[in-house]
């Protein structure tokens, strides 16, 4: 085969008209996974919690956002393991906690990757999430946590493989949690997280290396109260979520894709479009105070992308609070 660099011209063609939908991506992070209670960080003690994904779409939107059906599926299926330990005594104010999730099971890489080359095929181990730092505050009318967690690239990958669980990158992300309760009982409440995201190189074919552009995403969702039993042992909570999530920076590197002739063409990575994408549902939650055990069912449409899948989200799980030491 051989090698041709395009000249800046012949490279607008190229991405306008011809290039692959295998070079867009979406970012590390997975939205589905907050919501209500976004500002709720555990109450001191061990915390366990498993929460099942699967992002379901067989499109790609170009970058006008026009949609693209594909000869493959590309839903993507997540299982992950949380495990949080929150400190019983005081930093600034509030709780100190660390968080490791793993292991991650999953279909196929998590940024989607792979997406219009292949669908995911095989199952493994995705990559490995560590947040060692968050503090949380639980404040009269509202709760909230600031934390900053890395993604190693534990998981599966190999350069222009369509079988890759891992991403092949480090990421850091930079979050916060927000629960602003507009009743003074906390039943009726206002929730935003945010993840802001920067990325190291991967590897891509043919020895070239790409860094992914930073990503900022958002979850938001307004949620409701209601004691399914009078000493209120047992609550509903229902509500309206959604998300959005944007590359905020271009990607850097170059990256190598098949062209007319038999020839590898190696491109510029920051020519590719800007993704985005934007979506809405609802939540419904099942709260046991005393034993601490949540259990929660999400639904969110992606109701617009751009250089980017585009599909539903499903979400289920539950959440276990062993105090130490007990209220």
């Amino acid at each position: 085969m051989r090698f041709k660099i395009l000249s800046f011209t012949t490279l607008c063609v190229f991405l306008t008209s011809a290039l692959p939908l295998s070079a867009q991506q979406k970012a590390q992070y997975m939205p589905g996974q907050y919501g209500l209670n976004a500002g709720v960080l555990p109450d001191p003690g061990f915390t366990y919690a498993n929460i099942t994904m699967e992002y379901v779409t067989g499109t790609i939107n170009d970058a006008e956002g026009k949609g693209h059906k594909l000869p493959v599926s590309l839903d993507l299926w997540v299982v992950e393991n949380t495990f949080y330990y929150v400190f019983n005594q005081k930093v600034f104010g509030g709780n100190f906690g660390i968080q490791v999730l793993y292991p991650t099971l999953a279909n196929g890489s998590l940024d989607l990757s792979q997406a219009g080359i292949n669908g995911p095929t095989t199952t493994g181990a995705a990559d490995l999430w560590m947040q060692p730092f968050n503090l949380g505050w639980h404040l009269k009318r509202a709760d909230l946590w600031v934390g900053d967690a890395f993604m190693v690239p534990t998981g599966r990958y190999t350069p222009g493989a369509t079988n890759n669980i891992g991403t092949g990158y480090f990421g850091n992300h930079a979050m916060t949690g927000t629960t602003i309760y507009i009743t003074k009982n906390k039943g009726t409440s206002a929730n935003l997280f945010t993840d802001w995201e920067v990325h190291g190189p991967r590897q891509g074919t043919y020895d070239t290396y790409k860094t992914p552009g930073q990503a900022f995403t958002d979850e938001w969702g307004f949620g409701q109260i209601v004691p399914l039993k009078k000493d209120e042992s047992v609550l509903l909570q229902a509500g309206v979520i959604g998300y959005d999530q944007w590359q905020v920076t271009a990607s850097s590197g170059t990256f190598a894709v098949a062209a007319p002739g038999g020839n590898v063409v190696i491109l510029p990575a920051n020519r590719l479009p800007f993704y985005s994408g934007h979506g809405v549902g609802g939540q419904l939650s099942l709260i046991l105070p005393k034993p601490s055990l949540i259990f929660f069912f999400k639904y969110e449409d992606e109701y617009k992308a751009y250089s980017s899948p585009i599909g539903n989200t499903l979400v289920f799980g539950g959440a276990w609070t062993l105090g130490i030491p007990k209220k």
